[in-house]
């Protein structure tokens, strides 16, 4: 007979040993001058980017040798999209924040099984904090169950997002009066929102997988609703393996957000 697949809760267990391990050897290199340099489309990466992915990579598909890989700094090969279940990971979620000494930077891994996450962690190292999630259970942080904000009036939220997020031409719907937060690491953008302490988590530009999968699983299993900018459900493993933007918030902020980008 075939190997059974392990359960959400054995992946889950693997990805928070594997970034708990990750996130020591990121801290090796923060704070002490790591070789950076940009990449073609301008993003940062750095020595340390490079050796948290590969001892991830190592670790997790010896653990797993059949699942399939898709990382920020590893190049992606098209035997990811016949696996049954593929990594989906950034090794440093928040590089410009690690490369400047900042605490705000994380490791986020992932595991997808048909387009959908069925476990992740978001871990950042510098603050000694873990979030996690998997499909059929509770997202957590540090063990402690997570709620996300029962907030639905759009006005006086407090919303993560870039500057470029609330120019005017993005909203047809009026430009909302809300109050703009902002964290470096896309990941604990989502992980904030999963815990209640901010409203919402709007990006409106692309956003890789490997950024927001996932974030968006344990913001989900907190309550919030994750889509796209169109409010569309997410994909993960996709062959373009890039969202239209992400949203999250509470149901009904989530849909005052939709109206006021025009999706309503």
């Amino acid at each position: 007979m075939p190997e059974r697949d392990p359960s959400a809760e054995v992946e889950l267990a693997l990805l928070v040993e594997a970034a708990e391990a990750a996130g020591k050897i990121a801290l090796g290199f923060w704070r002490r001058d790591p070789k950076a340099w940009d990449k073609e489309d301008h993003s940062p990466v750095s020595e340390a980017d490079l050796a948290v992915d590969a001892a991830l990579k190592a670790r997790l598909l010896a653990a797993r040798p059949g699942y399939g890989w898709l990382s920020e700094e590893s190049p992606d090969t098209p035997e990811r999209l016949t696996a049954a279940r593929v990594f989906v990971l950034d090794p440093i979620d928040g590089t410009r924040a690690f490369l400047a000494g900042e605490e705000a930077f994380a490791v986020s891994l992932a595991l997808v099984q048909d387009g959908r996450v069925i476990a992740g962690v978001v871990h950042l190292p510098a603050m000694g904090r873990s979030y996690t999630a998997t499909a059929g259970g509770p997202a957590r942080r540090d063990g402690a169950v997570l709620a996300a904000s029962a907030r639905s009036d759009l006005a006086g939220a407090d919303i993560l997002a870039t500057r470029v997020t609330f120019e005017p031409q993005h909203w047809p719907g009026g430009l909302p009066q809300v109050k703009r937060s902002f964290r470096a690491s896309l990941a604990w953008r989502l992980c904030l929102v999963a815990e209640g302490r901010f409203d919402a988590m709007v990006t409106l530009r692309g956003a890789r997988e490997w950024d927001i999968a996932a974030g968006a699983l344990i913001a989900e299993r907190a309550g919030a609703v994750v889509t796209d900018r169109q409010g569309r459900p997410i994909a993960f493993s996709a062959p373009l393996p890039e969202a239209e933007g992400t949203v999250a918030a509470p149901p009904a902020l989530h849909a005052a957000l939709m109206a006021a980008l025009g999706r309503g």
